[in-house]
């Protein structure tokens, strides 16, 4: 099945270079906004498309409602190459793998990026069909400081330590053939979702991204 851009709410140009930066952002944060700056930079992309999904299958609660999750998304990450989507409830996709697939078949002629932190390399061996990402989409992996050693420790960078390519490569990233995968330094925010929800709490603000 393929949509355009009409049903998904983006056009992407044949040859961009694109990344897919996937998660509920609940609450989005400047963490983010600075991790997706500098994987515009570093992996030389024409797009960074944001995926805000409905839910995340590895984590025990539900987030908050998508709309909020995506107005908020948008409010905070305007850039004029960076797309805010939700395209994983359009296309009725669950897992990244699932996701990574409806966007190549939906935009045939882009080069796509899988971006990540190296704290999600840690646990890539527990996501569905991760080998089959691995296989079918170059990845891009940004690490902040405390979070290096266990990404380059991780399962997926041992089966995959062949298919590594140096930082200095990270530009060409976009276009070379999958299994491909890249990981590079970055001085990183180290706020999380999870610590901004703990902080409102302690300030005994109301949390509307916390589900009981």
């Amino acid at each position: 099945m393929t949509w355009d851009a009409y049903e998904t709410g983006f056009a992407l140009a044949p040859g961009q270079k694109v990344g897919v930066f996937g998660g509920s952002f609940d609450p989005p944060h400047a963490g983010h906004v600075h991790i997706t700056l500098e994987a515009l930079r570093r992996f030389r992309l024409d797009r960074v498309l944001w995926l805000v999904s409905p839910g995340n299958p590895l984590k025990p609660h539900g987030p908050a409602p998508l709309a909020q999750r995506l107005a908020a998304s948008r409010a905070i990450m305007q850039h004029p190459k960076v797309i805010v989507s939700d395209f994983e409830a359009i296309a009725g996709t669950r897992y990244t793998a699932s996701t990574l697939r409806a966007l190549q078949k939906a935009y045939r002629r882009a080069h796509f990026v899988w971006l990540m932190g190296a704290d999600n390399l840690a646990q890539f061996h527990r996501w569905e069909d991760w080998r089959g990402i691995m296989d079918s989409t170059p990845v891009g992996v940004l690490a902040r400081p405390g979070s290096r050693l266990a990404g380059r420790g991780s399962v997926a960078a041992t089966v995959y330590g062949s298919a590594r390519l140096p930082a200095r490569s990270a530009p060409l990233l976009a276009m070379h053939r999958a299994p491909a995968w890249c990981f590079v330094d970055v001085p990183m925010i180290d706020l999380s979702s999870t610590e901004l929800r703990r902080g409102r709490a302690d300030n005994g603000e109301s949390d509307p991204d916390a589900l009981a």
